[in-house]
């Protein structure tokens, strides 16, 4: 995992409008959230595990499935995931197999990141701090 500090850190926005900004440039929700804090994440690469740029946020008021809450958001990161090869190669074929690979626990949840794309992760952390404020 490498930290990436940003001005966006400790703002303060409504989740639906965050959503509203931030999925149609390549972020989603990560699958970890909780009723109180949750993450976006941006997919970076995919060819040799994943490697991600994390959008960690907290509750505010309310809870995270429930309109018009409010989210903070926490310090962006870089994240790898490695994931065992050779895990179910005959359903690789098609987007219908996606629906069921993309539950695959991974072998390294904090996979050493690779350095080809530290400047992908800051240059996504700009994007966002424009978009954002």
């Amino acid at each position: 995992m490498i930290e990436m500090p940003s001005k966006v850190e400790g703002k303060q926005f409504d989740l639906y409008k965050l959503e509203q900004k931030l999925k149609p440039i390549g972020y989603s929700i990560g699958g970890n959230w909780d009723y109180d804090h949750g993450a976006f994440d941006y997919k970076i690469n995919a060819a040799e595990g994943y490697q991600f740029l994390r959008v960690p946020f907290t509750a505010v008021d309310g809870e995270l499935d429930v309109r018009n809450c409010t989210v903070e958001i926490g310090r962006p990161f870089l994240l790898a995931h490695e994931y065992e090869a050779g895990i179910d190669e005959q359903g690789n074929s098609g987007t219908f197999s996606g629906s069921f690979n993309q539950f695959q626990e991974p072998t390294n949840k904090d996979a050493d990141f690779p350095n080809q794309y530290i400047d992908t992760g800051k240059s996504l952390v700009a994007e966002l701090e424009m978009l954002l404020l």
